[in-house]
């Protein structure tokens, strides 16, 4: 039997010759075969053939059309295509109408364009205004599926028939398409024509309705973001999922027309926010939740549990909105389109990277640094192929920077993620499900190298000062936590660590105590499972805990943690050794920092016995004893022990690290400390105008270093009575912060506490206690009520309270013991 490849077409004999020869019908779009009144139209073979009035069929390779005499007469209204029914609990989305209406009204564009990423609803606002087209009795309704060109150019063929448009021929279906638009163009028959899913904007350039009357009267929808969908006077408005009020009436509205009203509970309003608001998404999990009989509560633990895919959730049978596939496969429908597009084969290993990360946004600088584009290098389609052992493998040209970029913006005009330049902090966004989806399915083949890239991309963007950008650290830390959640225990490889430490170090400061001890507890309870107790960064994470606890007035919970690292510490290197006396004196100012002295004083002993001996050896863990040793002489009530430990400090660090070094700064600081409280106040300013002047310098006037160095070169005013200068300079130091943090941040709460106290050393005490009294309310909501910065705030108001009652009653003594006046 000869292969059907090998086959020739044979013509029958005395078969009518199609118009325009062989090679006419075979390049044309689609063809169709049409019998009307009694006709017979023959397509290829039995399976391509139409018999009866009206019956028709299309076919690849010819365009018969058969009449049987005078068409007959056209009967208006014409309703052609299928408009998909309206969702069972539709949501008419008012907000979103009106602005498309608005659109409509003051641009009168030639066509509306709804762009949107998949399973927004896009194509049911179009089904709403086309069921407004029929209620309004417009005489020609055309719904299209638009997906492929020659499919609106084989309905515009088959409408040109039905409105016996002038010039439909019959022969070719883009002869009759171009003689359907020119019939558009010029009737008095008022149409209203939908292009669903519009995916080849080139394709369809010439093949757009006519612009008349100054009035819109075709819609489109597209899941794309191309400039070519906007051009000769169109106009594309943007649609996103439902508001939450909206997706919480689509699902209550959904339940109730079941009778499920049983099903809502207090789950329901995280329900719809885990589901991303997402029309598709909600309408499968409508009908799960009715098919199973379960409730919104466990259903949400269902689908929060990473171990469940989409299609179990959200299974095809719950699709009884009419979308017509699988929710993993809507939401990625346009990637392999994105993937073959320029720049070719970076759209899927790019999209795999932005789906580990936050849904909410990540910076574009991501995509500047080394450990993504060598992600993408590797991962390029067709770079990472196996190839047979007697090739010579090429390397791969490296991915730019520039290519990155213009990988997130295929995505973006593909409607599979959000890129906007402008956004610096959260430019790179992604729907958490279609983020799930490419978790589920095309990012598992790149394994643990899209964490690592992912990891070490938000590492290397990390800034240096975190009090310098606290949103970015923001960003950051939430990207931190996503990557987390979606890596699991591969997070916790070499390659992944230092960025699980970073984002623990961004916590330090009083002023993120809470977040810190979140964190932490989180990040020891992980670290000890998969790294061990022992484990260096185990420890470390036990180090910032303690700090953290001890800024909640916790100190017992710090002195535990410090305790169980130093044993560790001293069993593995021994008592003499730098590190051992490190955590020996982080232990020690602990204690004393929570008034704990008697334990202190043995410890700190035994500290400075050992610095002794090993006095001349320059190692960092022995630098940090000796400025810890400082710090307790001032806890221990001793300032004299600690003026005569700090200028010897300052001598060998000037000496031998340098006077800009930081920890000599940090020296000259806590030097000035002790100066102030020994009554030597001018030299504590004196000081401190030098440790202002290196930050000026090296950091700049607005630096957060540099301000915090002026607020404690102010508390030195104060100090020495200097109180005009102190509230002058109290005063910049606010307005600075809250420029740079806003008014209830913990540090402009510092900068205003610090503020009233100059102020009631000035005599103004009724207007120190009302400014600490609203400090104290911020600092309770921003740090919580147990803080140790809240406790300070409400002991001075105490303490000025009670000078305001001792004046007063020493004014009333006064009065009384004045002599009558004659």
């Amino acid at each position: 039997m000869t292969p059907s490849w090998l086959r020739k077409r044979r013509r029958t004999p005395g078969a009518p010759v199609v118009p325009g020869g062989e090679e006419a019908f075979l390049s044309a779009a689609s063809v169709r075969v049409r019998a009307a009144g009694g006709g017979v139209g023959a397509g290829r073979d039995i399976a391509n053939n139409a018999f009866g009035p009206g019956s028709q069929v299309f076919d690849q390779r010819q365009y018969h059309l058969h009449t049987d005499g005078e068409s007959p007469p056209v009967a208006w209204p014409l309703r052609i295509g299928r408009v998909p029914a309206l969702a069972s609990a539709f949501q008419p989305r008012a907000a979103l109408r009106e602005r498309i209406d608005a659109t409509m009204s003051a641009e009168s564009p030639a066509a509306l364009v709804l762009s949107g990423g998949g399973g927004v609803g896009k194509s049911q606002l179009a089904a709403s205004y086309a069921a407004e087209a029929v209620r309004e009795a417009t005489d020609l309704v055309l719904w299209i599926p638009a997906s492929d060109v020659h499919q609106v150019i084989a309905a515009y063929a088959h409408a040109a028939v039905l409105v016996d448009a002038p010039g439909t021929a019959g022969s070719r279906p883009d002869e009759d398409a171009r003689a359907f638009l020119s019939w558009l163009a010029t009737t008095s028959r008022s149409w209203f024509v939908v292009l669903d899913d519009v995916t080849d904007p080139a394709g369809m350039e010439p093949w757009w309705p006519p612009h008349r009357d100054g009035s819109v009267r075709t819609l489109a929808t597209t899941r794309l973001h191309d400039a070519r969908l906007t051009g000769a006077a169109r106009r594309r408005v943007d649609v996103d999922v439902y508001t939450l009020q909206e997706a919480r009436g689509y699902l209550a509205g959904r339940l109730r027309a079941d009778g499920c009203d049983h099903l809502l509970d207090e789950a329901a309003y995280d329900l719809v926010q885990e589901l991303g608001c997402l029309p598709l998404a909600l309408g499968h999990a409508a009908a799960y939740l009715i098919n199973q009989g379960t409730p919104c509560a466990v259903y949400l633990d269902r689908f929060r549990d990473s171990g469940r895919r989409l299609d179990q959730l959200l299974p095809p049978e719950g699709d009884t909105e009419g979308y017509g596939r699988r929710v993993a496969a809507g939401l990625l429908l346009s990637l392999h389109a994105a993937q073959r597009s320029e720049p070719r084969g970076l759209a899927e290993p790019a999209l795999a990277l932005v789906a580990r990360l936050d849904p909410a946004g990540h910076p574009h600088a991501v995509w500047d640094v080394e450990p993504v584009l060598s992600f993408l290098t590797h991962f390029r389609e067709g770079a990472y192929a196996k190839r047979r052992w007697w090739r010579r493998a090429t390397p791969p040209v490296p991915v730019t920077a520039e290519e990155a970029h213009a990988a997130l913006r295929t995505l973006h005009r593909y409607g599979l993620i959000s890129s906007d330049p402008r956004d610096e902090l959260r430019a790179v966004r992604c729907h958490a499900l279609t983020g799930r989806a490419v978790r589920e399915t095309v990012a598992e083949e790149y394994g643990i190298s899209v964490s690592a890239a992912a990891a070490n991309g938000l590492l290397a963007v990390w800034p240096e000062s975190d009090d310098a950008f606290p949103e970015m650290g923001v960003v950051l830390r939430a990207n931190t936590a996503a990557l987390a959640r979606r890596t699991g225990a591969d997070l916790w490889h070499p390659v992944c660590l230092p960025l699980l430490d970073r984002a623990g170090r961004s916590l330090g400061g009083f002023h993120h105590a809470a977040e810190s001890i979140a964190y932490h507890e989180w990040l020891i309870g992980r670290n000890e499972r998969h790294l061990g107790v022992d484990h260096e960064n185990t420890l470390a994470a036990r180090d910032r805990l303690a700090f953290s606890y001890r800024d909640m007035n916790r100190f017992q919970d710090a002195t535990s943690l410090m305790e169980r690292n130093l044993a560790h510490v001293e069993s593995r290197l021994g008592w003499e050794h730098p590190e051992t006396l490190a955590a020996a004196a982080m232990l020690a100012a602990s204690l004393r920092m929570g008034g704990q002295h008697e334990e202190a004083a043995p410890l700190e002993g035994r500290i400075l016995a050992v610095i002794e001996r090993l006095s001349g050896e320059s190692h960092p863990g022995i630098r940090f004893a000796r400025s810890a040793m400082l710090q307790c002489r001032a806890l221990a009530g001793r300032p004299e022990d600690g003026v005569a430990l700090g200028e010897e400090l300052l001598a060998e660090y000037e000496r031998s690290l340098g006077q800009d070094h930081h920890e000599t700064v940090w020296t000259r600081t806590t030097l000035a400390r002790n100066y102030a409280s020994t009554g030597r106040s001018e030299e504590a300013v004196t000081m401190q105008q030098q440790v202002v002047a290196h930050h000026r310098r090296t950091d700049g006037p607005e630096h957060p270093e540099t301000v915090a160095a002026r607020a404690e070169l102010a508390s030195l005013y104060r100090k020495a009575g200097r109180t005009d200068e102190a509230l002058l300079l109290q005063e910049e130091i606010v307005a600075i912060r809250e420029g740079t943090f806003g008014h209830e941040h913990p540090f402009t709460l510092e900068a205003r506490f610090a503020y009233a106290a100059s102020l009631e050393q000035s005599g103004r005490v009724a207007d120190a206690i009302a400014l600490l009294a609203d400090v104290l309310t911020a600092q309770e909501q921003a740090l919580g009520p147990e803080h140790v910065q809240a406790t300070l705030t409400r002991l001075l108001i105490h303490e000025f309270r009670l000078k305001a009652a001792n004046a007063l009653g020493q004014d009333l003594v006064d009065e009384i013991d004045a002599p009558a006046e004659d």
